[in-house]
C-alpha cells in the first residue's frame, strides 16, 4: 500500500533543517525530551499502581463480621517514611496530570514548562531537605526519589528555551472556572458514594467529605487517614476516576492553544487579490485562499502568502501559497513560525507537487491523497467510442428541451442572483454545507464577478440546476458549487459541464478543473490485471467505503471526461500525526460537524463536491 499513496516527491529536507544540531541547542533539545520520557514513564507507573492496588490487599475477617482492609506494611523500626518522585501517586488525578503534560510538553507550551517547574522544584527542595534527617535518609528509596525529581528539574532548567509556545490569555480563567464546577460536581457525587457504602457507623459530613477528596487524589493509604470512614475499593476507584476526568477537563482548559480567531480581513484580501492577479495561474486552488474564514500569512517581502485555518490544533493551509515561487520559502517559514508559537500543529491539504517539493524543504513529509481532474478545452471533443455514454447522455438532456446559459457572476443582474442563491441552498444535500480546501463559501459576492455561472433551465424556463466555477487565472476555470434540483432529469450535470467545454472560448477559457479524485489511483489500478494482494486489499476497502461517501463515485463521474490528472498531496510533520490532522480536515471540510458549528442559510460555505450524479 505504501507504494501507491506515498509522494513521489524527491527533495528531502535540508540537512541545515534535519539535523539536530551540535552544542547548547541540542542539549536543550535532548533535555527537553528528556522531561516529556519521564512524564510518560511516571503516566504507566501510576496507572499500573491503580490497577495493582486493589489485588495487594490483605483481608481480615472479625468474629463480628466486620471486614478490615489494610495495606501490606513493615515495622515501623524498617520502614522508616518514605517519598515517591515528582507525580509518582498511585492515583488517575496524577496519571492524568502526566499524560496531559506530555502532550503539552511535547508541543513545547511556556504555560507547561512554568508549571511542572513550580510544582517540581519545590518538592526538590522539600526532599533535599528530608535527606537531612535520619528517618529519611536511611531508606535507599527516598535518595532515588530525590534524584528522579532532581534530574527533572534540572532538564526543565536546561531546556527553558525550547518552550516557547504560547497559550491562549483566557486559559487561566476558564480553567479556574472549570476546576471549581469540577471540583464541586465529583466532590458532591463522591461524598454521596462514601455516606451510601460508609462501613464505620459515626462519620461526620466533615469526614465524608474529606475521605472523598483524598480518595480522588489516590487510592493509595493516603485517605486511610480518615479513620471514621471505610468505603468499598471500587467506591474509592470510582471516585478517583470522577476526579481524574474532571480534573482532565481543567487541564485541558489551562492548556488548550489559541483558536486562531483571527480571519481574513480586507486589508488581507486586497493584497490575496493583487497576488492572484499576477499569480493565479499557478494553481487552479488560488481562488479559494479567499475565503474569510481562513488567515494569511504573507512572506517578508509580501509577494507570497500562505492562507490557513486552525481546526481542533492544527493549522491546516490549503493548496499551493499564493504569489511569486520564488518568495514562497519566507511565507512557509512565517507559517511554520506562528504554528509553533502557538503550539499549533502545522498540515497542508491539496498541494502540488512543486509546492509539496518546497514544504518538503521546510520538514514536512508528504502523502498522496488523489488526483484533480483537468481538462483542456482545445483537446475536448465528444467524438469517438471512448466518449459515446457521455454524447448519449447530452443528447438525451438537449432534447428534453433543457439549455443552459453561462454568465459571469457580474453580468447577472441581482435580482436574479438572489432567486439562484435561494435555490442553490434549497437543493443542498442535507443541512450541513461543506467546503474549504475547494469550496470559496460564498455565492454571489459582489468581489467575486469575476466567477462563472452555468444556470440549466428546463423546458419551461424553469431553473433546476447551476454550476459556480472561480476564475483561475485568466484563461481557466475552477469547480466551486454544483447544485441541482433532485426532481430534474438525470444527467444534468453531465450536460453542464459538456456545454461548458464546448462553449468555454466564447468566454476566453481554455482549461477547466472539475473535481478532485481522492486515491484515484487506488480505483485506476487495483482492478487492473496484475495488481499485488496490498492493492486488491485497498482497492477493496475504498470500494466498500464508497457506499457511504462519494470516493469511487467522483472518480468515475470525472473520468469519462478523459481529463488530465495533476496528483494532490496532504503534507504533515509526523505520520502520528495522519489520523489527527484526517479528523482536523474532516470538520474543515464539513463532514464531522458539532453542534455548535451547524449552519445554513444563502451564501455559506458550498461543497464543489456536493452533487454528483447517480447520488
Amino acid at each position: 500500500m505504501t507504494s501507491q499513496l506515498s509522494a513521489p516527491i524527491p527533495t528531502r529536507p535540508s540537512a541545515a533543517k534535519r539535523t539536530p544540531g551540535t552544542g547548547p541547542s541540542r542539549l536543550r533539545r535532548r533535555a527537553a525530551d528528556t522531561t516529556v520520557w519521564y512524564l510518560r514513564l511516571i503516566a504507566v507507573l501510576n496507572i499500573a499502581a491503580v490497577m495493582s492496588l486493589p489485588f495487594r490487599q490483605e483481608v481480615n475477617e472479625h468474629n463480628n463480621g466486620r471486614i478490615t482492609l489494610h495495606l501490606h506494611r513493615q515495622h515501623a523500626h524498617h520502614s522508616g517514611q518514605f517519598f515517591t518522585p515528582y507525580l509518582a501517586t498511585a492515583g488517575l488525578v496524577s496519571a492524568a496530570l502526566a499524560i496531559f503534560f506530555v502532550l503539552v510538553m511535547r508541543r513545547r507550551k511556556r504555560a507547561a514548562w512554568v508549571v511542572n517547574l513550580v510544582l517540581s522544584a519545590p518538592l526538590f527542595a522539600l526532599y533535599v531537605l528530608a535527606l537531612t534527617q535520619h528517618e529519611y535518609r536511611a531508606h535507599a528509596f527516598n535518595w532515588l526519589s530525590a534524584a528522579l525529581t532532581g534530574l527533572f528539574v534540572a532538564a526543565l532548567l536546561i531546556s527553558r528555551r525550547e518552550f516557547n509556545a504560547v497559550g491562549d490569555p483566557s486559559n487561566p480563567k476558564l480553567a479556574l472556572a472549570v476546576g471549581v464546577g469540577g471540583l464541586a460536581v465529583t466532590g458532591g457525587l463522591g461524598t454521596l458514594l462514601v455516606h451510601a457504602t460508609n462501613k464505620l457507623p459515626g462519620a461526620t459530613l466533615a469526614d465524608e467529605i474529606a475521605y472523598a477528596l483524598l480518595r480522588g487524589v489516590s487510592v493509595g493509604p493516603l485517605a486511610d487517614t480518615v479513620t471514621a470512614v471505610r468505603a468499598p475499593r471500587w467506591i474509592d476507584i470510582i471516585i478517583n476516576i470522577l476526579l481524574a476526568a474532571a480534573f482532565c477537563l481543567v487541564l485541558y482548559a489551562l492548556f488548550r492553544s489559541p483558536r486562531g480567531r483571527r480571519l481574513l480581513g480586507p486589508e488581507d484580501e486586497e493584497r490575496l487579490h493583487a497576488l492572484l492577479d499576477k499569480h493565479g495561474a499557478r494553481d487552479s486552488l488560488g481562488y479559494f485562499a479567499l475565503r474569510r474564514d481562513k488567515a494569511a500569512i504573507f512572506s517578508p517581502t509580501g509577494k507570497a502568502a500562505v492562507t490557513y485555518r486552525v481546526v481542533g490544533g492544527f493549522s491546516l493551509a490549503s493548496g499551493d501559497p499564493i504569489g511569486d515561487p520564488e518568495a514562497w520559502p519566507g511565507a512557509i517559514d512565517a507559517w511554520l513560525t506562528e504554528a509553533r508559537q502557538h503550539a499549533w500543529t502545522p498540515a497542508v491539504m491539496g498541494a502540488s507537487e512543486e509546492a509539496g517539493t518546497i514544504y518538503a524543504r521546510h520538514g514536512l513529509d508528504a502523502l498522496e491523497l488523489g488526483d484533480e481532474a483537468i481538462v483542456d478545452i482545445a483537446d475536448f471533443t465528444l467524438e469517438g467510442r471512448a466518449m459515446r455514454v457521455v454524447r448519449q447522455a447530452h443528447n438525451r438532456v438537449r432534447r428534453a428541451g433543457y439549455t443552459v446559459q453561462i454568465r459571469r457572476h457580474q453580468d447577472i443582474p441581482a435580482e436574479e442572483m438572489a432567486t439562484l442563491i435561494e435555490a442553490a441552498d434549497r437543493w443542498r444535500d442535507g443541512a450541513t454545507e461543506r467546503g474549504f480546501s475547494m469550496a470559496l463559501g460564498r455565492l454571489g459576492d459582489p468581489s467575486d464577478g469575476r466567477c462563472v455561472m452555468l444556470v440549466c433551465r428546463d423546458a419551461d424556463d424553469v431553473p433546476r440546476a447551476l454550476l459556480s466555477f472561480v476564475p483561475w487565472g485568466e484563461h481557466g476555470l475552477s469547480l466551486d458549487l454544483m447544485r441541482r434540483d433532485r426532481d430534474c432529469e438525470n444527467g444534468l450535470m453531465e450536460f453542464m459541464v459538456v456545454e461548458l467545454l464546448l462553449r468555454g472560448a466564447e468566454l476566453g477559457i481554455q482549461r477547466v478543473s472539475l473535481n478532485f479524485a481522492m486515491f484515484r489511483s487506488v480505483f485506476e489500478r487495483g482492478s487492473r490485471l496484475g495488481a499485488g494482494p496490498v492493492l486488491r486489499l485497498w482497492h477493496a476497502t475504498l470500494t466498500f467505503f464508497s457506499r457511504w461517501w462519494q470516493i469511487e463515485s467522483l472518480y468515475r463521474a470525472n473520468a469519462k471526461y478523459r481529463p488530465i490528472w495533476e496528483p494532490r498531496y496532504l503534507l504533515f510533520t509526523r505520520s502520528s500525526d495522519i489520523p489527527r490532522i484526517g479528523l482536523a480536515s474532516a470538520r474543515a471540510e464539513g463532514f464531522l460537524t458539532l453542534p455548535w458549528q451547524l449552519r445554513s442559510g444563502p451564501g455559506t460555505p458550498c461543497d464543489r463536491t456536493s452533487t454528483t450524479e447517480g447520488k
